[in-house]
């Protein structure tokens, strides 16, 4: 049997995307578990995948795509059987495991999850490793104590897959969320997923002061470079950030200054080898912390065909929310 695969190849160095016809016999034999996969997405390591700026992909050629919904065909898993509904988030599918932007995908059943039932396979893919990413940041921010009423809670990346879900789950919590994004002009669609104020990303993204005035009670930045350093020097005594991004670089070109002296505590979120018992916690409270309507407002949808030109938008900063790729269409 063929199926619909976008396969990354590379060509004398450069990576080549296409959607292409494999054979199911091609998929790897180191999965134990067949899914015909509904929907998937595109996350920004996906594009950094598909366009090749950065090596994301360790093996090849692979199938791209890192998260996956679907519904189980064939298992030599004890957890799963047939006709049981999954969700795939990470394990270094689409990286050194063929992914889910497919209408195939054998997968390790210790990698997959049951789709909560308040999801269809598009809502969870609207969701996403982004919005896996944002809930698995707000759940840090409440193992540190950071409560409703401590103050305004900094979303850095505001526009992106993980900053609007961050914005509808804090706002729908009661958090006071204020959203720092380089699109200005979509200050009101951001406030109506939640955000009480909108600053313009430039006040953030250049080299500033080790200690700054105190502003934010926690910051949830997708980001990193100058923008993380200078939400990390405004955080308030004993706040907490969570670091999951990389949009502006990869360095941290900062001072210990706001650690010592602030006893402000940054938190490393990992969503790519994060334990089950947390990946399951993350996605029971998405079921019940994300409001579906939010969750429409930050959607739209693709078919496989366009995922390789959405690849290169969101990397380019050219895409709003979350874009779901429909497998099938």
């Amino acid at each position: 049997m063929t199926f619909q695969a976008l396969l990354l190849t590379q060509d004398g160095g450069a990576t080549q995307a296409a959607v292409t016809a494999l054979e199911e016999s091609a998929l790897p034999a180191d999965g134990d578990v067949l899914v015909a996969v509904d929907y998937s997405t595109i996350n920004y390591k996906d594009g950094l995948a598909i366009t090749g700026r950065a090596p994301v992909v360790r093996k090849w050629p692979m199938v791209a795509g890192i998260d996956g919904a679907g519904t189980v065909l064939e298992s030599a898993h004890p957890r799963w059987r047939a006709g049981d509904r999954v969700v795939l988030n990470g394990f270094g599918v689409g990286e050194t495991h063929w992914g889910c932007l497919a209408q195939r995908a054998r997968l390790k059943g210790d990698w997959l999850v049951k789709l909560p039932d308040a999801f269809t396979a598009q809502q969870a893919m609207a969701i996403g490793t982004a919005g896996y990413t944002a809930m698995l940041s707000v759940l840090a921010l409440e193992r540190a104590g950071v409560a409703p009423g401590d103050g305004e809670v900094l979303v850095t990346g505001a526009s992106g897959g993980v900053g609007t879900v961050a914005i509808a789950l804090l706002s729908k919590l009661g958090y006071r969320v204020a959203a720092s994004t380089g699109k200005t002009a979509e200050a009101d669609f951001l406030k109506a997923l939640g955000a009480a104020e909108v600053i313009d990303r430039t006040e953030l993204g250049k080299p500033g002061k080790p200690m700054q005035k105190e502003r934010w009670a926690a910051v949830v930045d997708s980001v990193g470079s100058h923008t993380l350093v200078n939400a990390c020097a405004q955080v308030r005594y004993g706040g907490a950030v969570t670091c999951c991004g990389l949009a502006q670089g990869l360095d941290f070109p900062a001072s210990v200054a706001p650690f010592i002296l602030r006893g402000i505590t940054l938190y490393g979120i990992d969503s790519v080898m994060a334990p089950m018992a947390r990946r399951e916690q993350a996605w029971q409270r998405l079921a019940t912390d994300l409001a579906p309507d939010r969750l429409r407002a930050i959607t739209s949808e693709i078919g496989l065909s366009g995922a390789i030109e959405a690849g290169r938008r969101i990397v380019e900063g050219g895409m709003r929310g979350r874009v779901v790729v429909n497998i099938n269409a």
